[in-house]
């Protein structure tokens, strides 16, 4: 049983966004266990301008965009990708942004649009202080995601909230965990440990009631914490079963390839006896 005393901006916090149950999930898995607090986190801020840098196959972005829509927020909805990949993510063709674009425009196109420019390139669609909402999910070297906040950070305004994934993965070149511990000591956030981690960072100056009693007292915190882990939890499970399967499919074709071939080599052996 988890007990916490319950401030006044924490009393009203509506729960019911936490248990969506998401219409896409597709690989790759890490960021599905962050679409409870995805689909919360739009009904609390309900942000005017959401942008995503870097979206790949799209994971987090249909979350965001379900949530928008469940929560008939008037929120405009921007993914900036290059559908190209990188050396973290890997290269891949057009048919991931196909794919992609085949779900979302129908769903989602009357108010989310998908930018096919690099991050630098899309700065010149925005408006200074313009962004509510920043997600941040593209190359993950250190210089690379400074250079994406640093030169995004103009674009947000006083209620801004940047999101930061991957700063639990401390392996390779990838330096977003370096960047997230610079940053929580100029501007109030907190940081998810499941799903590869997730950095929540509160940079306006109008910042949410909710947002602050979270980043700002443990035991909210903690609660938050194992209540979003949790919830998150079943759904990459459920991608890494598919994965799973996948494999196991894949292994099973190639066995019996194997043996066909194996059968063959043994009947040409007999007949040439």
């Amino acid at each position: 049983t988890i007990k916490v005393n319950v401030t006044e901006n924490m009393k009203n916090i509506d729960l019911t966004p936490m248990l969506v149950e998401p219409r896409r999930l597709v690989l790759p898995n890490p960021w599905a266990g962050h679409i409870p607090f995805a689909a919360w986190l739009i009904h609390q801020i309900r942000p005017g301008i959401l942008v995503e840098l870097g979206t790949h196959t799209g994971n987090s972005y249909c979350a965001f965009c379900q949530a928008v829509e469940e929560a008939s927020s008037m929120t405009k909805a921007y993914a900036v990708d290059t559908w190209q990949g990188d050396s973290h993510a890997g290269r891949y063709d057009d048919s991931v942004y196909e794919k992609l674009r085949a779900y979302h425009d129908p769903l989602y196109g009357s108010f989310s649009t998908l930018i096919r420019k690099t991050f630098d390139q899309a700065l010149e669609d925005f408006a200074p202080g313009s962004v509510d909402l920043l997600h941040i999910d593209g190359l993950h070297t250190y210089e690379a995601v400074r250079h994406d906040f640093e030169s995004w950070l103009p674009k947000m305004s006083e209620r801004g909230v940047v999101l930061f994934h991957d700063t639990r993965v401390f392996r390779d070149d990838f330096g977003v965990h370096r960047l997230w511990q610079e940053l929580v000591q100029r501007y109030p956030g907190f940081n998810f440990t499941h799903s590869n981690g997730l950095g929540v960072l509160l940079v306006g100056a109008d910042r949410s009631p909710i947002l602050s009693a979270i980043a700002g007292d443990e035991a909210h915190w903690n609660l938050m914490r194992t209540l979003f882990a949790r919830l998150g939890a079943e759904f990459e499970l459920r991608l890494t079963s598919q994965f799973l399967a996948g494999r196991c499919e894949h292994l099973t074709e190639a066995i019996n390839t194997r043996d066909a071939q194996s059968l063959q080599l043994y009947a040409a052996i007999e007949q040439s006896e």
